[in-house]
């Protein structure tokens, strides 16, 4: 799942980053209203983590132009409390309102309650639970099971597995693993994305008569069923 951070705090961002990164989210930072304008319009989010003071266009010009083209959950945060601030936030389009400073947890339990909210036509069950073959990945818990037995996957392997089952059918690139997983880009003389690979394959494949899991020689990797 990823996320769009819009703070121009840089310690503030930094460690929104890092917290959620840890939490297993996929995470952008802008520090600034017309670069979060622009990553908010241009990519796709699950949830967007907005200050509402910020340089270039403040937070609720934000809001506005965000909402004319796109319907993507919006908890902003701010260091105002009056309810009047409050009341102008959501008026202008926000999902959520965080008064600062507030604790991480609460940060990342009304995150996982707006991506909960905001999965048009799905039930919770349906939203939270990605499938492919006998594979069932359960992202408010954290688990991935194949054939009912329980995969015991590191976080990395298990975002890294999100990712592909996200886009399955798909062949995705070592550059676009390394960029969605990694957060960094990727250079041809590390081995991360094989190592990181081969050990996903260990525990999702090898235990099992059926490989998903596929390497397409000097393309990428995809998942996909190809007994189906």
């Amino acid at each position: 799942m990823k996320i769009l951070v819009i703070e121009d705090e840089v310690k503030l961002a930094e460690y929104l980053r890092k917290g959620l990164t840890e939490e297993g989210y996929v995470v952008d930072v802008a520090h600034n209203g017309i670069d979060g304008l622009h990553l908010a319009v241009e990519g796709q989010y699950d949830v967007i983590v907005l200050d509402r003071m910020l340089p270039g266009i403040d937070g609720l010009g934000v809001l506005v132009a965000l909402r004319q083209s796109k319907p993507t959950p919006v908890l902003m945060l701010t260091a105002l409390s009056r309810v009047e601030d409050r009341v102008s936030g959501l008026q202008s389009g926000a999902d959520d309102y965080l008064v600062k400073p507030f604790a991480f947890s609460e940060l990342v339990a009304r995150i996982q309650v707006l991506m909960r909210r905001f999965t048009p036509g799905q039930t919770l069950a349906e939203a939270s639970v990605l499938k492919l073959a006998d594979l069932e990945l359960d992202l408010l818990r954290r688990k991935a099971t194949r054939a009912g037995q329980r995969l015991d996957l590191t976080a990395k392997e298990f975002n890294l597995l999100t990712l592909l089952l996200r886009r399955q059918g798909e062949v995705l690139s070592r550059t676009e693993i390394a960029e969605q997983v990694w957060d960094m880009n990727f250079d041809s003389e590390t081995n991360v994305i094989e190592v990181a690979i081969r050990r996903l394959r260990s525990k999702l494949d090898l235990p099992f008569g059926r490989p998903l899991l596929h390497t397409m020689r000097g393309m990428g990797y995809v998942l996909e069923d190809r007994r189906s």
